[in-house]
């Protein structure tokens, strides 16, 4: 599981750059400078939880079951928020209307909020003698 979740953290963080690196030389020309905010929005967000992941794909306390619950509301998460938003960002540039999906933001949102409510109650299950120097 833990090499499964630190595959995905490098995905995303990969991925993060990539679509940063876009918005600031390509996507620039293309729409709005409003619009370029937004896009660098998604980018940041996604990037935050590429860092979770790595954080959590290295924590040894953590049960597995926490880990992939974590895993699957992140990536869902990411894709649905920051997806939703890049889309909606560049959505003059196709032909599809970014904004019909528009409502899967904050569902994204809330599922990203999920991840770090499990990792907390995660924490809060953890026995204290597991840190005792």
């Amino acid at each position: 599981m833990n090499k499964t979740i630190l595959l995905t953290a490098s995905i995303l963080g990969m991925t993060a750059v990539m679509l940063g690196a876009f918005a600031a030389h390509g996507l620039k020309q293309l729409v709005s400078a409003e619009m370029v905010q937004t896009f660098e929005t998604g980018v940041r967000y996604q990037m935050y939880h590429a860092f979770l992941l790595l954080i959590v794909g290295n924590l040894i306390h953590l049960s597995v079951r926490t880990k992939r619950i974590v895993l699957y509301l992140t990536v869902l998460g990411v894709l649905l928020f920051s997806g939703s938003i890049y889309g909606l960002a560049t959505n003059e540039l196709t032909r599809f209307d970014f904004k019909a999906i528009g409502f899967v933001t904050p569902i994204g949102g809330a599922l990203l909020i999920a991840a770090w409510a499990v990792l907390l109650v995660g924490f809060l299950k953890l026995k204290n003698d597991n840190y005792k120097n």
